[in-house]
């Protein structure tokens, strides 16, 4: 493998959304990495001829070493589709097949064939639908994986990591133990060093509850798993900050101090990032042993097909991934 530029496996996620259009649109880009696609050749050349652009697909050949891609090239790993897929139409018979793709591209990263994965939208509800068990990409690459990964998004001005993924309201607060919680800031604290080169992190650290817990009056978890936690670990030298309200976390005061917020359940800390940078922001999970980025967005069902999705977050996807390549080299 070239030993500077990046080989990037991209799955473009489920074939009836805007996945496969965001591909063949940013095959026809300049990139900082070799792209190579984990999908069905077929699927790919229709998309481009729907959107009237021109495509040369290559069949991926891992002996050859990572070379610089020529606009409107790209290389596939050929992936079959169980049924045709028409733009915007879900079908669950498609759904093992994004799962196939994840599963191969990620293997090829375990095992060195890739050096990041980019993954594209795919539609939980119909892979569902098709009987297999399936809450996201996060928590299948942490099993295919074997680790226990966090959650974040990045924007250029802000990162949001989550101590909790996918999971109802109602469990979020057993899910937080002093272990768990732990581990999450462990994980945090060493990919903010190891793979986005900061070297002494500082981390602000939202509580659970209105006001932080109010002392104690509005909820306990404070009190007796998120403080003790980060005291803990400021023993090591960390600058953790929190736990703070999150109401008062995200104002930019606060923010211009952070190399990261750390928050405790999905929608605490997503919105703000959403609001600040929704289609430029990157889907990152820490804690793998190998590197991952997403978009930011879903399938969006009813642009698939139009040319009017926006590339915004596959391009930022890609530039971060190679970006964390070459950090980690």
């Amino acid at each position: 493998m070239n030993a500077i530029l990046p080989r990037l496996v991209i799955t473009p996620g489920e074939p009836a959304g805007i996945g496969p259009d965001l591909l063949v649109r940013l095959a026809a880009t300049k990139t900082p990495a070799e792209l190579v696609a984990v999908a069905d050749p077929d699927l790919l050349a229709s998309r481009a001829e729907m959107l009237g652009l021109r495509l040369q697909i290559q069949v991926f050949d891992p002996s050859q070493a990572a070379a610089p891609r020529r606009p409107h090239q790209l290389l596939v790993m050929p992936t079959p589709l169980a049924q045709p897929a028409r733009p915007g139409q879900l079908d669950p018979g498609n759904a093992r097949y994004v799962i196939e793709t994840l599963e191969r591209a990620c293997d090829g990263c375990l095992d060195g064939t890739f050096d990041a994965l980019v993954t594209g939208p795919v539609h939980k509800g119909v892979i569902n639908d098709a009987g297999v068990p399936f809450t996201g990409h996060t928590e299948l690459l942490a099993e295919r994986c074997g680790a226990e990964p966090v959650m974040m998004l990045a924007i250029p001005e802000l990162r949001v990591a989550l101590a909790t993924t996918h999971l109802p309201l109602s469990e979020v607060s057993r899910a937080i133990t002093r272990p768990h919680l732990t581990r999450v800031v462990e994980i945090l604290h060493r990919d903010l060093r190891d793979t986005f080169g900061i070297a002494d992190p500082r981390v602000l650290v939202c509580g659970l509850n209105p006001h932080a817990g109010e002392g104690g009056h509005l909820g306990r978890e404070e009190l007796e798993v998120i403080e003790p936690v980060l005291a803990l670990l400021r023993e090591r030298g960390w600058n953790l900050v929190g736990p703070l309200p999150a109401d008062t976390a995200f104002v930019p005061d606060r923010l211009a101090q952070a190399d990261a917020v750390l928050a405790m359940y999905h929608d605490q800390g997503l919105p703000v990032l959403k609001h600040l940078g929704f289609g430029r922001a990157v889907n990152v999970t820490l804690g793998l042993p190998i590197i991952r980025t997403s978009v930011d967005h879903g399938t969006a069902l009813d642009l698939a097909g139009t040319a009017k999705a926006d590339l915004g977050s596959l391009s930022a996807a890609v530039e971060m991934a190679s970006a964390m390549v070459q950090h980690r080299r």
